[in-house]
C-alpha cells in the first residue's frame, strides 16, 4: 500500500506544472496551487495523502523532515487550502468572500502563539524563541499559510493577484509581466493555439 501512494505522489509531482508567477513571493499562492485541473479531464493534487503533504511542507520550509503527517493533519491542509482558494477567487472576481472562509483562515492565524516567547537556559540567559513543539508542527505550518494569505489579499499585490485564463486551469498567479494571465508556459501556449484554431476554424466558415 505503501509503494502505491509513494508511486503515486511521484506521478502526481512529475505531472504538476512549475511553480506560477509569484509563488516564490507568497507560499499561500504555491498553496493554493498544490492542486491543479489539466486538459483532458486529469489533475493533481500535491496535498493528497500525508506523505506528499509532509513533502510540501518540507519544501517550503514549513516542517522538517521528521514530523509525523496523519491524514486528519493532511485533511486539515486541503481544508485551508480550499477556503484560501475561496478567498483568493473572491479578490479576482471582486465579490464578497465568504463568512466561513474568513473564519477559518482566522482561526488558522490564532491556533498558536505568533510572538516569540521569553525563556530562559543556563547558557544563554534570557533569550525570545519561537514555540514549535512538533506535535503542533501542523497547526505552525497552517498559521503561517494563513497570515501568508492575509498578507497577500490586504497587500499592494492583491491588484496583481489573478486566475490562469487558460481553461481547464484553475490556478493563481500575480501578473508580473503586463497583462499576462497564464499560469505557466505550458498554459500559455495551449491558449494561443486554442485562440489560433478558433481563427483558423471562423475564416473557414
Amino acid at each position: 500500500m505503501r509503494g502505491m501512494e509513494d508511486t503515486l505522489a511521484t506521478g502526481m509531482a512529475r505531472a504538476a506544472l512549475p511553480p506560477a508567477p509569484g509563488a516564490d513571493r507568497y507560499r499561500s499562492l504555491d498553496f493554493a496551487d498544490a492542486a491543479a485541473t489539466l486538459p483532458g479531464g486529469q489533475s493533481y493534487d500535491l496535498l493528497a495523502a500525508p506523505e506528499s503533504a509532509i513533502r510540501w511542507l518540507v519544501a517550503h520550509d514549513l516542517a522538517t523532515p521528521d514530523v509525523q503527517m496523519y491524514e486528519v493533519c493532511a485533511q486539515r491542509m486541503r481544508t485551508l487550502r480550499a477556503h484560501v482558494r475561496a478567498l483568493f477567487t473572491t479578490r479576482v472576481d471582486g465579490t464578497t468572500p465568504p463568512e466561513e472562509s474568513l473564519r477559518a483562515v482566522n482561526d488558522a492565524l490564532t491556533a498558536v502563539p505568533t510572538a516569540p516567547l521569553l525563556t530562559w537556559d543556563g547558557n544563554q540567559g534570557l533569550r525570545r524563541v519561537q514555540a514549535h513543539p512538533a506535535d503542533r508542527a501542523v497547526n505552525h505550518a497552517l498559521a503561517a499559510l494563513a497570515a501568508d494569505a492575509a498578507d497577500l489579499l490586504t497587500g499592494p499585490d492583491a491588484d496583481i493577484l489573478a486566475a490562469c485564463g487558460s481553461a481547464p486551469c484553475d490556478r493563481f498567479l500575480l501578473r508580473t509581466h503586463g497583462r499576462r494571465q497564464w499560469c505557466s508556459t505550458r498554459c500559455g501556449d495551449r491558449a494561443r493555439a486554442a485562440r489560433a484554431y478558433a481563427r483558423r476554424s471562423g475564416a473557414s466558415d
